[in-house]
């Protein structure tokens, strides 16, 4: 089964006399990339929580934020004299530009990031238990969507090698009559410009089976089969990150494709071959949300 990047998690717990709500938003990316936004108090666990997020999510383009909603008991708190300042010059400027009353920058300003803080310095050993078990929670709702959007991509994907092996049995159908008809596109032209008298027959035919040999598409038409076969096992092995395995295996069924349209030599094979390309380059697309 299939496993999207893109997904969107979240849990809210009480933990102590504290309401955290945590929201994960991940998208595709080549590596693990996170944003994480969390209160200053949990600065020291920064570490814990980003070694947390990368083990369980892989790979992805992940922004997390934790906010804390409310404290259960009136606890002191501490406000940070500076950064309200910093704030508060940029917020009357703003004000007078656009003749507002500045009697209510207070109250926003009371409200902007990490102006106000409580002034505990971090979470017991036992309260971050408690936190890792609403961590894990928004961790498994993001999962759940992406296996959910996995078994979109699983049917997509699935529907592009079909496609692209159909065009491929058409292809097998029309080989031996395109060896036929390029057979016979030479004799008529030795015929038309020799005359019919003036060339060795068996001269020919070797040099027509060296020719045909030259242009023959057996070989790639059977590794393109195996890859494509390939695909599908693979699709469907227990572990959870194969995104990459997967677009590796389209690069080479992308190598015999391309190799049959350049021996082809045929309009009824190319016109096959473009389709099947069509089908790769979806599939392509599809594969870069896989995890």
């Amino acid at each position: 089964m299939l496993k999207s990047m893109t997904g969107f998690g979240r849990a809210e717990q009480t933990v102590g006399d504290k309401t955290f709500q945590v929201d994960i938003k991940s998208l595709n990316g080549k590596q693990f990339e996170l944003l994480l936004k969390l209160p200053g108090f949990l600065k020291p666990l920064e570490f814990d929580i980003r070694r947390i997020l990368s083990s369980k999510l892989g790979r992805g383009s992940v922004d997390c934020t934790i906010s804390l909603k409310e404290t259960g008991n009136a606890k002191p708190v501490s406000i940070n004299t500076d950064l309200a300042k910093a704030y508060y010059k940029p917020l009357a400027e703003l004000s007078e530009a656009l003749n507002l009353d500045p009697s209510h920058i207070l109250s926003t300003l009371v409200k902007l990031p990490e102006v106000i803080t409580p002034t505990a310095d971090t979470l017991s050993d036992r309260e971050w238990d408690d936190f890792e078990i609403v961590l894990n929670a928004a961790i498994d709702d993001l999962n759940l969507h992406r296996i959910e959007e996995g078994r979109s991509l699983e049917e997509d994907l699935l529907l592009r090698i079909d496609n692209i092996s159909k065009q491929q049995d058409e292809i097998l159908k029309l080989e031996p009559l395109r060896q036929q008809r390029i057979r016979d596109g030479i004799v008529r032209l030795l015929e038309e410009n020799v005359g019919k008298e003036n060339y060795d027959g068996n001269r020919l035919e070797q040099e027509l089976i060296y020719y045909i040999e030259k242009i023959d598409i057996s070989e790639e038409q059977v590794r393109l089969k195996n890859h494509c076969d390939y695909f599908k096992t693979t699709m469907f092995e227990p572990e959870e990150s194969k995104g990459k395995k997967l677009s590796f295996i389209l690069q080479e069924i992308g190598r015999e494709i391309n190799t049959t349209g350049a021996k082809a030599y045929d309009a009824a094979i190319q016109k096959c071959v473009v389709i099947m390309k069509d089908e790769l380059e979806k599939a392509k697309e599809q594969i870069l949300n896989v995890l």
